[in-house]
């Protein structure tokens, strides 16, 4: 188990091996979710343009009626 010292101000330094396994470095964000059990979860805070080009499509274009049915049609499961 990892263990870091509170200090007066509530602050705390991640230490190193939980900074890596969660991919973070200095200036990115973390948030805290309170689970049911008074445990805390530690989830970085991943901004959306972090995502961009994250996906691929090799095809021809879409047009956005073209996405509108497809998703019409997923969600009534044709």
């Amino acid at each position: 188990m990892i263990q870091s010292t509170i200090t007066s101000k509530g602050q705390t330094t991640l230490p190193k091996l939980i900074r890596d396994t969660l991919g973070v470095a200095p200036g990115d964000q973390v948030r805290y979710a309170i689970l049911d059990n008074n445990e805390v979860r530690i989830i970085p805070a991943r901004p959306l343009s972090r995502l961009f080009g994250f996906l691929s499509y090799d095809g021809p274009p879409v047009k956005l009626e073209e996405m509108d049915q497809a998703i019409s049609e997923g969600a009534l499961g044709r």
